[in-house]
């Protein structure tokens, strides 16, 4: 059985003070890269300890991650106050280039949940990363528009139950974009992956270790 992860409570520096976080690193891996997940909505409940979050970034520790969960501004402990997704990209940005200072020589890839998954799909177009992976991006909402895409290696995964984001706006979403996403949906899974944590996990475990093949 591996052995529980170290973890650290701290604060980082962002653009308009600090914002509380959770470092963690696996304590019988060799380092194998860094993943900074970004929790969802925070006015409708979000923050870094939601469980989809937070088996997003135990999924990257059991795979020999160091990982940074944060708090978006105004989010429980962290300064400021809620910027419908404007602040929210440069807090996420402050996350990966403190991310980058920690640890500088691995690969650095990127996750989120919801309105989360759609805040790091906008990071990634601003910040070259490894990797980026999405659950049920609420990208209508929170990343429409973009003049580009992420160029990394990317993985979607969408419930075909998903009552919050719908699976044919994610699925006409990803056929607008060249060459695109893989985009992997679970049937019968909703928004929240109630029952559907460990078929997340390896999902996310499954694509993560194929590019590293």
């Amino acid at each position: 059985m591996a052995k529980a992860p170290k973890s650290e409570g701290l604060f980082l520096d962002g653009p308009v003070g600090q914002l509380e976080a959770v470092f963690e690193t696996p304590s019988d891996l060799k380092l194998a890269g860094a993943a900074v997940v970004c929790h969802p909505h925070p006015q409708h409940g979000g923050t870094m300890h939601n469980k989809v979050a937070h088996t997003l970034a135990r999924t990257f520790v059991r795979m020999g991650f160091a990982t940074l969960r944060f708090n978006f501004r105004g989010t429980e402990n962290s300064d400021g106050r809620f910027d419908d997704g404007v602040g929210e990209l440069d807090d996420a940005l402050a996350a990966i280039a403190w991310m980058r200072t920690r640890q500088p020589r691995v690969p650095l890839w990127l996750a989120g949940f919801s309105f989360g998954a759609a805040i790091a799909v906008r990071a990634a177009v601003e910040e070259s990363v490894d990797g980026l992976i999405s659950v049920a991006p609420a990208v209508s909402r929170f990343a429409s528009g973009l003049q580009t895409q992420p160029s990394c290696l990317w993985l979607i995964v969408q419930g075909d139950e998903d009552e919050l984001v719908g699976v044919d706006e994610t699925i006409e979403w990803v056929n607008s974009l060249l060459p695109g996403p893989e985009l992997l949906i679970l049937p019968g899974a909703e928004h929240f992956f109630h029952g559907r944590l460990i078929d997340l996990r390896h999902a996310v475990t499954e694509f993560v270790s194929s590019t590293r093949a």
